[in-house]
C-alpha cells in the first residue's frame, strides 16, 4: 500500500470509530432518560448543555489549526472522548451526566474539525471524489455502534459496562492509528475569524449545515425514543438502525450522485428525500411506514455534510481547517439545539407533532441553497468590480 492509500485507510479507521461513539451515546439516550426519571423537557434541558460545550470549541479550533498539524488535536480529541463516554455511562448524578455530556460535545467539535481537515488534504490528493466515502464509513460505524448496543439492550446489559467497553476500543484504536495520518498540513495563513463581515460563501453553506444536521442530530437523539414512545415498539434501536443504514448507503453513492445530477440538484433530492420521510413517520405513525420514513430520512440527510464541508475546505478567503472550522459550527449548534428543541414541542404538544420540525428543517435546504450556488456565480464578477 502506497502512502497516500495508508493515510486514506487510517483516517477512514478514524471516520469509522467517531460513527461508533457517537451512536453508542446516541442509543443510549432512551435508556438515560428512563434510569434519570427525565420528562421530554428535561432531557431536552441536558442536551442543550451539549451546543453550548460545543461553542466553546470554536476559539480553541481555530488556535489548534493555525498552530499544530491537524492529526495532533484529532488525537487529543478522541482521548477526551474516551474519557467522556466512560464518565456518561458512570454517572450517577445529573452534575456527573452534565460534564460528562459537555466534554463529550468538546471533543467532538474538535475531532469533527481535525477529521474533515485531513479529508480536504486527502482529496487533493485523488483525481476522483473520494470525500464521501469517509462520511459513510462514519454512519458504517454509526450501524456498528447501534447493532452492537440493540445486542447488549437486548441482553439487559447496564449501560456502565457497554460504554466502558466503547471507551477502551476509543482509545486503543487512537494509540495504533494516530502516527498514519497526514503530516505538515498546518495551515499559516486564512486562520483568522472575521466577525465583523461574514462571509456570505461560508454563511451558507453553515445555514445548509444547521438545517442538515437539526434533520440529523434529532434522528439520533430522538429516532429511538419516538419507536418506543409513538411507534410503541420494544426494540427500540431498530429504526435508528435503519436509519444509519441508509444514510451509510447513500453516503457512499453521494460522490456517483454528485457527479451525475450536479451539487446543486444533489441538495434538491436530499431536501425532498427528508420530506417525504418525515411526513410519511408523522401521518402514519404505524411500524412500517415510520420504518420506510425513517429509511428516507437517511438518504435525504446523508449527503449534505460530506459536500458541504469539501465546500468551505474550498473557501478562497479561509484556509481548509478554518472554514471547515465555522461552517461545522453552524452544524454542531443543530446537531444540538435541534434535539433540544424537539424535547420542548414534545412535551408542549407530543413527540409525533415534534417531528414536524425535522420536515420544515429539510424544506429549508432548497432556498438556501438556491442562493449558495447563486451567489458562488456572482463571487468572481464582485471581485473584478
Amino acid at each position: 500500500m502506497d502512502l497516500r492509500g495508508k493515510q486514506r485507510f487510517f483516517l477512514s479507521v478514524f471516520y469509522f470509530l467517531s460513527g461508533f461513539c457517537f451512536s453508542s451515546w446516541a442509543s443510549r439516550i432512551p435508556t438515560i432518560k428512563a434510569e434519570f426519571e427525565f420528562n421530554e423537557a428535561e432531557l431536552g434541558t441536558i442536551l442543550l448543555f451539549m451546543p453550548f460545550s460545543s461553542l466553546c470549541g470554536i476559539p480553541i479550533s481555530g488556535w489548534l489549526v493555525s498552530r499544530y498539524d491537524s492529526r495532533v488535536p484529532l488525537t487529543f480529541a478522541f482521548v477526551f472522548l474516551a474519557v467522556a463516554i466512560f464518565g456518561i455511562g458512570m454517572a450517577t448524578s445529573t452534575v456527573a451526566l452534565i460534564a460528562s455530556i459537555c466534554l463529550f460535545a468538546f471533543s467532538m467539535r474538535i475531532l469533527n474539525i481535525s477529521m474533515n481537515t485531513q479529508a480536504v488534504g486527502l482529496q487533493k490528493l485523488y483525481e476522483k471524489r473520494i470525500n464521501g466515502s469517509f462520511h459513510g464509513l462514519w454512519s458504517t460505524g454509526g450501524i456498528v455502534g447501534v447493532g452492537f448496543s440493540t445486542l447488549l439492550v437486548g441482553m439487559k446489559t447496564d449501560i456502565s459496562v457497554h460504554l466502558t467497553v466503547v471507551a477502551l476500543i476509543t482509545l486503543a484504536v487512537t494509540f495504533i492509528s494516530f502516527s498514519n495520518l497526514i503530516k505538515n498540513d498546518r495551515t499559516t495563513s486564512g486562520n483568522k475569524l472575521n466577525l465583523r463581515k461574514p462571509d456570505p460563501y461560508i454563511m451558507y453553506l453553515g445555514l445548509l449545515v444547521l438545517f442538515a444536521s437539526i434533520c440529523e442530530g434529532g434522528m439520533f437523539d430522538w429516532g429511538g425514543v419516538y419507536f418506543r414512545e409513538v411507534v410503541k415498539v420494544e426494540l427500540f434501536t431498530l429504526g435508528y438502525l435503519l436509519f444509519m443504514v441508509c444514510m451509510a448507503i447513500s453516503r457512499f453513492a453521494s460522490d456517483r450522485v454528485i457527479e451525475s445530477i450536479g451539487l446543486a440538484r444533489t441538495y434538491i433530492l436530499s431536501s425532498s428525500l427528508i420530506i417525504i420521510g418525515i411526513t410519511l413517520s408523522v401521518l402514519f405513525a404505524t411500524f412500517w411506514t415510520s420504518l420506510i420514513g425513517f429509511c428516507f430520512v437517511g438518504f435525504g440527510t446523508a449527503s449534505i455534510f460530506p459536500m458541504t464541508l469539501l465546500l468551505a475546505g474550498s473557501s478562497k478567503k479561509y484556509s481548509p481547517g478554518m472554514g471547515i472550522s465555522i461552517v461545522a459550527t453552524y452544524g454542531i449548534v443543530g446537531m444540538f439545539v435541534g434535539p433540544a428543541l424537539i424535547g420542548y414541542l414534545a412535551h408542549a404538544f407530543n413527540l409525533r407533532l415534534a417531528f414536524i420540525a425535522f420536515g420544515i428543517a429539510g424544506l429549508m435546504l432548497i432556498p438556501i441553497s438556491q442562493l449558495f450556488f447563486k451567489h458562488q456565480k456572482r463571487e468572481p464578477e464582485e471581485k473584478m468590480v
